[in-house]
């Protein structure tokens, strides 16, 4: 099938099957969401780099491009939780076939969600400094300890943590992958109220948590190297579908300026142009990591590039945003004189947080740093 036959059968389907507005409250969002992504994987139009064997489509790479600029044109739900960027590729380099036949095909499909278990309260990007324990008890690992900043982590099914295994002064030579289920006795999530209001973020706490050992992804204290497996699928998999989003996020700004009368002032004209460039570098460079993931297996130290680059311009795409907007950028939901519910200034509370998550950009620095530019090695941090 050709790239313009590709793309005009998903645009089909997408229009046929397009879920509609969704509801409002948080559980039926919820529903609307999880019904979404299984017409998707019934329908054959999920994963799209994921292999046939667990439900998904082994595009190439032209057609996984055009994927991603379907879906964000068409505006429909993305997947839930983290697991699908992230804790997949770990899991399909990793993981034995029968772990990968209980958790893929399910992930994909949206039955289960996965969320993030990195993060400590004393160990954010000094990763190999963490606590949560695990101790081995037979066939069984015992979990101890907490968690914090954990996306998606009320909703969660599956947690996909890191763990000590080793003693404390062993940092990442003593840390293990364990895939925990987040409604095991023990397991205590605790919503954190974030900028906006929401509650995308939780703190999780463990107490003498029972996981089975064949829940662990790759050899005991050998979890380090997948952690990075996992970072940075992370830091690769929003890159695509993030250079679409905000493709049309720009466009949506663009018509907005000019509905306000603001396109005559040459200097939002030359700011609304700087953006259109970085669009199209972001795309660009999102090619460039899903090829990198394609030709190697990995992206490399060019997903570190394009962390920092989307983080940057969500930033200060929303500042500019909010100061075109002047006193009505200020204003949110349940306000009837919001500007389009608020959306803006939505996006810039939301976006104070994306030089922090995934990776600080200061972590991200000293990757492109190293492994970009050949600099040397920073003795703090942990060798590649």
């Amino acid at each position: 099938m050709n790239d313009g036959e590709f793309r005009a059968r998903l645009r089909d389907f997408l229009t046929s099957h397009h879920p509609g507005r969704p509801p409002k409250p948080p559980e039926e969002r919820l529903r609307w969401n999880k019904a979404w992504l299984a017409t998707l994987f019934d329908a054959g139009f999920a994963g799209p780099s994921w292999p046939r064997e667990f439900g998904g489509m082994e595009l190439s790479f032209a057609h996984q491009v055009i994927y991603q600029e379907e879906l964000a044109r068409a505006r429909v739900p993305g997947p839930l939780g983290t697991g699908l960027g992230i804790a997949a590729p770990t899991i399909l380099t990793y993981g034995t076939q029968d772990q990968k036949e209980r958790w893929l095909a399910p992930m994909l499909r949206g039955d289960t969600i996965w969320a993030q278990g990195y993060s400590e309260p004393g160990a954010g990007s000094d990763l190999p400094s963490l606590r949560t324990t695990a101790r081995r008890d037979g066939d069984y690992y015992v979990v101890d300890g907490q968690k914090v900043w954990t996306s998606h982590g009320k909703t969660a099914d599956h947690l996909f943590t890191l763990v000590r295994t080793g003693s404390r002064e062993s940092r990442q030579r003593g840390i293990t992958y364990l895939i925990i289920d987040a409604h095991a006795p023990g397991v205590e999530v605790r919503p954190l109220r974030d900028l906006t209001g929401g509650h995308l973020f939780a703190e999780v706490f463990f107490d003498d948590v029972r996981v089975p050992v064949t829940d662990r992804v790759g050899t005991e204290n050998e979890g380090w190297k997948l952690a990075r497996t996992s970072l940075g699928h992370e830091r690769a998999a929003g890159a695509m579908n993030q250079a679409a989003l905000y493709r049309r996020v720009l466009t949506d700004l663009v018509a907005l300026a000019r509905e306000r009368g603001l396109l005559a002032d040459p200097l939002v004209r030359d700011r609304l142009a700087g953006f259109e460039i970085r669009v199209r570098l972001m795309h660009y460079n999102a090619e460039r990591v899903i090829s990198d993931i394609l030709a190697k297996g990995e992206p490399g130290a060019t997903s570190s590039v394009s962390r920092l680059l989307i983080s940057a311009f969500e930033q200060e795409l929303h500042e500019f945003a909010v100061d075109v907007l002047g006193p009505a950028g200020l204003l949110l939901k349940p306000d009837p004189d919001a500007v389009q519910g608020g959306r803006w200034l939505q996006g810039f509370l939301r976006t104070r947080a994306s030089t922090i998550g995934a990776g600080t950009r200061e972590i991200q620095l000293n990757t492109v740093a190293e492994q970009v530019l050949g600099l040397p090695h920073d003795p703090a941090m942990p060798p590649r």
